[in-house]
């Protein structure tokens, strides 16, 4: 391997072996044509596939010039006094005692609100009392009406409490069905439904509350006079709080709990204040970004998805935290995600492909000749920002980390041209055979090794192998995104030419029809959610929660870009959501 180092503030680091031509013709700005090339070295024309990907919505200069004004001390000072008027309210303690569905409730609330990260230790503290007080104790089980039962156990369980299902044994009957008198506590039986979705394996109980929940919600919504309590379990219907995108559920909550008559105008105020700074901070990432996306020059492949946007969103979900500062460069990961996926999916031919792989698994700057020339630009800025990111760690922490950075892009890699080379030969895996190589062409995996260096405080050889307590977990977040984005992009990818996906696989070994398989991988992506919430807790404090939320809402992410469509490939369905989120702040009074 070479070992010349890139530097910071270099695109394309060349090592003397690397002709003046070449360097000239990967720094020139270059537009690859959608449909033919002809090689330098030859005359023949190779023919290859188009995907047709709209342009982005979002030109460089629009980027950089989103601005807030919520960085000024007059709503830093404001913060502070809003947060602390929060604090005391949870710990009204003797209110707790008496009554603790109403701090359980406020806690409900802070998380929905986006604002539950300035006050992990208070609500940790109170949970731990609560859960001493009411939840240990089966004999207090009895005691408890269907929503404090239900609100207790889903927000324990997140919180990496065992509250065992046998918790709601009293609630179905012999027949599995919700005993009749708990039909009148509608928010008890919503809650009862988005508790029913932290359940693991072979939990027949919260398998049956869940069904019986959900039907008793569609069946009952037009019966329900407040369009307030109409609006939210329509809402959880479509996707329930476990599986929801938090800064999505955070904008969405905060309109929904303006037209509440119960809601606290402080909250309200600090959610709405918290928000607009956050996105301050996101705003300066997304500029340093896109500068760093224009520099690499990808964005003028015509072959390519042009998506920085879209995948700064995927970093806004691996940490929404503003303290977290890895965003930037897990939008560098993400974008180069997207670019080689598509080198692999659309445009290279499948003996530029086996080359290409080659030299991502030689890691070596001599072998670079080989490629044609918008491969050189691909494997030239991957080698510059992942050496760039070693660097980085290895200066904070003396850790030579690259070896990791490396095998997980090499990883990637090797499974991009096994379907690569199914695509080739016509061949139909089977769906364990597709999903065994399909959890980790998702490129879900190296977002999350990377992500779990950019969150630890000191990076070490004994953190490092930590990751591995967390493989079942990661495994199962990888499915599920792979699943999800198979039943929203898939009869796209096969129009243009792909290899089949899960949907696909699952009709050519079973005979199935397209709907009888849509339904059998939305079942499994159930399953594959209970294997992930059972990692989760058996996981409890060995990793930084930080990173388990990562990986968690990676999971969430593929149902929320790729439910009903695809968000990432089609920038008109992302549209209204990057607006929300990351350009037109929360009016404030």
């Amino acid at each position: 391997m070479a070992s010349l180092w890139a530097l910071p503030s270099s695109l394309l680091f060349f090592n003397n072996s690397i002709s003046n031509r070449n360097i000239v013709a990967c720094r020139k700005r270059l537009s690859i044509p959608r449909s033919n090339l002809k090689d330098e070295t030859t005359t023949e024309i190779t023919m290859r596939r188009s995907a047709n990907y709209p342009p982005s919505l979002w030109s460089y200069d629009f980027i950089q010039s989103l601005s807030s004004e919520y960085t000024k001390e007059m709503y830093l000072e404001r913060s502070r006094t809003l947060k602390e008027a929060v604090r005391a309210m949870i710990y009204k303690t003797k209110e707790m005692e008496e009554n603790p569905l109403s701090i359980l409730n406020l806690i409900d609330d802070l998380q929905r609100l986006g604002i539950s990260y300035n006050f992990v230790n208070e609500i940790s503290n109170v949970l731990e009392n609560i859960y001493c007080i009411y939840y240990k104790s089966h004999e207090e089980w009895t005691k408890m009406d269907l929503n404090l039962k239900s609100l207790g156990f889903r927000l324990l369980r997140q919180h990496g409490y065992h509250i065992p299902q046998e918790i709601f044994k009293d609630v179905i009957d012999v027949n599995g069905i919700l005993k009749g008198h708990l039909y009148e506590d509608i928010i008890g039986v919503l809650n009862l439904y988005e508790a029913s979705y932290h359940s693991v394996e072979d939990e027949s109980i919260l398998d049956d509350v869940r069904i019986f929940s959900q039907r008793y919600l569609k069946d009952s919504i037009e019966n329900i006079a407040d369009k307030n309590i109409v609006s939210v379990i329509r809402h959880a219907l479509d996707f329930p709080l476990h599986w929801m995108l938090p800064r999505v559920e955070t904008k969405w909550f905060i309109e929904v709990y303006e037209r509440r008559r119960d809601r606290n105008p402080m909250v309200l105020e600090f959610a709405k204040l918290d928000f607009n700074m956050v996105q301050a901070i996101y705003q300066e990432d997304l500029k340093y970004a896109s500068r760093w996306w224009k520099e690499t020059r990808w964005e003028n492949f015509g072959f390519a998805r042009d998506r920085l946007v879209e995948n700064f969103m995927w970093s806004v979900t691996e940490n929404y935290l503003p303290h977290f500062k890895g965003r930037r460069d897990l939008t560098k990961v993400n974008a180069m995600i997207t670019t080689i996926d598509d080198v692999y999916d659309v445009y290279g031919t499948v003996q530029e492909l086996e080359i290409f792989t080659d030299v991502v698994n030689s890691w070596d700057l001599n072998a670079v000749k080989e490629l044609p020339d918008y491969m050189k630009i691909c494997f030239l800025a991957l080698y510059n920002a992942i050496n760039e990111m070693s660097y980085k760690v290895l200066t904070n922490d003396g850790v030579f980390i690259l070896p990791y950075f490396k095998r997980a892009w090499q990883d990637l890699c090797n499974s991009y041209i096994i379907e690569a080379r199914w695509f080739n030969s016509g061949y139909t895996p089977t769906l364990n055979e597709f999903l065994n190589n399909g959890y980790m062409s998702i490129g879900i995996l190296p977002i999350i090794k990377h992500a779990y260096v950019l969150m630890l405080t000191n990076v070490s050889e004994d953190t490092l192998k930590q990751i591995e307590r967390a493989e079942n977990m990661i495994r199962n977040a990888c499915i599920i995104v792979r699943l999800t984005n198979d039943m929203g992009t898939s009869s796209d990818e096969l129009e243009r030419g792909d290899v089949p996906k899960s949907i696909q696989c699952y009709m050519h070994e079973s005979d199935a029809t397209e709907v009888e398989a849509r339904e059998y991988i939305k079942e499994l992506t159930v399953e594959t959610w209970k294997k992930l919430n059972k990692e989760r807790q058996s996981i409890g404090s060995d990793l930084p929660h930080e990173f388990i939320e990562c990986v968690t809402n990676l999971a969430r992410m593929g149902h929320f870009m790729y439910t009903g469509g695809d968000k990432h490939g089609k920038p008109d369905m992302f549209k209204p959501y990057a607006l929300s989120l990351f350009v037109n702040p929360i009016l404030l009074p």
